[in-house]
């Protein structure tokens, strides 16, 4: 049996790195979820499709072929076939995702591949729904979150692009938009630790994560 780790949280609450980190530093599995949606829109704009469209998207899911790979210790998504990886930061799939990732049907696709991708491995799972829906039963779970202000200033330090006000703006609209939609709404899980970022690094961030990892990992190998 594998050891799941769920970590979920606000953008900008440094989950994506610290997560990340913790998977290298322990050698597991690390899958970024985000990922996988992002290739669902890269390929509905790659087929024309208007991803508003909500039954042509459906439609297509049957032809996409998703794998999720470890390539030099770095997640690569190849979409039939094809290394997408960095073709998953444009503008047009920024956009194109925000509806594809409200539509039922497209959350219970990436979720039955999410749960095969894991299959029984020490995996560190990083999202937005982890802990409540794709792997409730999760191991451990955090979830994670800073003050506003803070995360603004680390998404403009992180992207070097736009106004200050801009970035929190837009930070403003995903929580939203996250936490509001019907289907697999961000929020925390009751048996989640609660790591506010505010004032850590993410060297802090990452050794109160793997404290705790390994403080339950190795009690339950030792049961």
């Amino acid at each position: 049996m594998g050891f799941v780790v769920a970590i979920d949280g606000t953008s900008g609450s440094g989950k994506t790195t610290t997560a990340r980190k913790v998977a290298e530093l322990l050698d597991w599995l690390y899958l970024d979820t985000g990922a996988t949606y992002r290739a669902v829109a890269y390929f509905v704009l790659q087929r024309g499709i208007d991803p508003n469209e909500e039954s042509r998207v459906i439609q297509i899911l049957d032809e996409l072929n998703l794998e999720i790979k470890k390539v030099n210790g770095e997640q690569r998504t190849i979409v039939n076939g094809e290394d997408v990886s960095d073709e998953l930061r444009t503008v047009q799939v920024n956009k194109a995702v925000t509806p594809i990732s409200k539509m039922k049907e497209v959350r219970k696709y990436l979720v039955r591949i999410q749960r095969k991708i894991v299959d029984d491995k020490n995996a560190i799972i990083e999202g937005r729904d982890i802990g409540t829906v794709v792997f409730p039963d999760a191991d451990i779970k955090f979830y994670m979150d800073a003050d506003i202000n803070i995360r603004a200033n680390r998404r403009k330090q992180q992207d070097s692009i736009g106004d200050l006000e801009e970035v929190k703006k837009d930070l403003k609209r995903r929580d939203s938009h996250d936490s509001k939609r019907k289907e697999s709404p961000l929020k925390k899980a009751d048996d989640a630790f609660l790591l506010d970022t505010s004032s850590l690094s993410i060297a802090e961030q990452v050794n109160i994560v793997v404290s705790k990892i390994k403080k339950l990992h190795e009690g339950a190998d030792s049961v």
